[in-house]
């Protein structure tokens, strides 16, 4: 496991890291069976690890704190999620900070997430949805301050609305916030023309989420794919959004490398941008474990590919459908 630098904490974070949502919340999702997955993990070099409240109201931060518990001569980073307090995902340019997060929302759940972990401090609180207008009302500002002075969080961090990664920018240059989570990967490579440099400038850290398009880049999905009954893929996989994701995904199974699966050139595609502190893959069985985390220490990609991946940028815009 290679590892990079967290921005400027300083941490020393691995380049792979764990998303914890599909543990906490999705159908089939197996306690023993996660347990076993973020071990295998950690034996593998894993420290970073993203959780949120809302991933099954606490279970998937329960997880956590037992693993951290399990590994006390390792250090883990811990890094978790504020719901918004109307618990509407994702954010709307009407909501204000009152609507989301006031103060003693802020400091309610940061609290409730540390009893879940059964921890004294966490390392990096974000805010599950974020709204640039927000920048100016520093209330919240405040609130993380106090938290901060207390030793309850270390760092803080906002997560940006799926296809939006304009709206944090001005979170970005405000040097108030230490860590911002955004979707990034071989569709969506927006980040990279104004998020990105604007991370570069205050040295803040990127964690990139959704590396496989909500299964799209494992090449595994067909125009005919279900998923069981309560599932939340089947809100977002909707005909239309479904039809076109397969379409975009065959388009991009002649460029795999030989020996290469399509989930490794998507993870290595993102890891070769050295801008990003590391990515965060859902894994729920050990098997994902061990194939995501090799990706670590294979070769990147040629430049070659590189320039042909680039042309595979698929900007969307955020619909009722899209969360």
């Amino acid at each position: 496991m290679r590892y990079r630098r967290f921005g400027r904490t300083g941490w020393k974070v691995s380049e792979v890291g764990y998303g914890m949502w599909g543990i906490g919340e999705w159908v089939g999702a197996d306690d023993d069976e996660s347990l076993g997955s973020l071990q295998r993990a950690v034996d593998l070099g894993c420290n970073f690890f993203d959780t949120a409240w809302a991933y099954g109201d606490g279970r998937s931060e329960k997880l956590l704190g037992k693993l951290v518990r399990a590994n006390p001569g390792k250090r883990l980073y811990t890094a978790t999620k504020i719901p918004p307090k109307n618990l509407q995902w994702p954010s709307r340019r009407e909501y204000l900070l009152d609507d989301c997060y006031p103060p003693d929302h802020i400091k309610e759940y940061v609290n409730k997430s540390l009893k879940n972990l059964g921890l004294d401090s966490l390392d990096l609180i974000q805010f599950h949805t974020w709204e640039d207008e927000w920048e100016e009302d520093h209330r919240w500002v405040k609130a993380m301050e106090e938290l901060r002075s207390q030793g309850l969080i270390r760092a803080v961090g906002i997560s940006i609305n799926r296809w939006e990664p304009w709206n944090g920018v001005r979170a970005m240059r405000s040097g108030l916030v230490d860590a911002v989570q955004v979707i990034y990967n071989i569709f969506d490579q927006n980040p990279e023309d104004d998020l990105f440099p604007a991370c570069k400038e205050m040295d803040v850290a990127i964690i990139a989420r959704v590396p496989f398009d909500e299964g799209t880049l494992t090449g595994t999905l067909t125009k005919d794919s279900t998923w069981p009954e309560g599932d939340w893929r089947n809100t977002y996989f909707v005909p239309e959004n479904l039809h076109a994701s397969v379409e975009h995904a065959e388009a991009l199974k002649p460029l795999v490398p030989k020996g290469m699966t399509m989930p490794e050139m998507a993870l290595r595609f993102i890891l070769d941008n050295p801008l990003i502190s590391t990515v965060i893959p859902g894994m729920r069985k050990t098997a994902h474990v061990e194939a995501n985390l090799a990706v670590s220490n294979a070769p990147s990609l040629t430049q070659d590919l590189h320039a042909r991946l680039k042309s595979h940028r698929w900007d969307r815009t955020p619909t009722m459908w899209s969360q």
